[in-house]
């Protein structure tokens, strides 16, 4: 973890990419997006990523946030183990604490 970076926590609601692909995401609150942004700027991955440790009630995973120009925020996949476990659907709104990984 991002050891001077605060653990950030919202609600936001999952929705379903629309493409072929099943894609399930939560877009992240833009003050959020502007504080990651300004976080790693020099430390993004490819398409501009960033690793992050996320936990939702029960469970918790790694993966990345994503820059998305049209939210002109970062959105976060939730996968289907996940959705799964935690008994979410599109549109439950999903309570998530996220931390900045290294």
């Amino acid at each position: 973890m991002v050891d001077d970076a605060p653990p950030y926590r919202f609600s936001a609601r999952l929705w379903l990419h629309a493409g072929q692909a099943a894609w399930h995401f939560v877009t992240l609150p833009h003050d959020v997006s502007d504080e990651i942004d300004e976080l790693t700027s020099s430390t993004r991955r490819g398409f501009g990523s960033v690793r992050v440790a996320v936990t939702v009630g029960s469970t918790t995973w790694h993966t990345s946030v994503f820059p998305d120009a049209k939210a002109e925020s970062y959105v976060l996949p939730v996968k289907k183990p996940v959705r799964a476990h935690e008994h979410l659907t599109v549109g439950d709104t999903v309570d998530i604490t996220l931390r900045l990984a290294e």
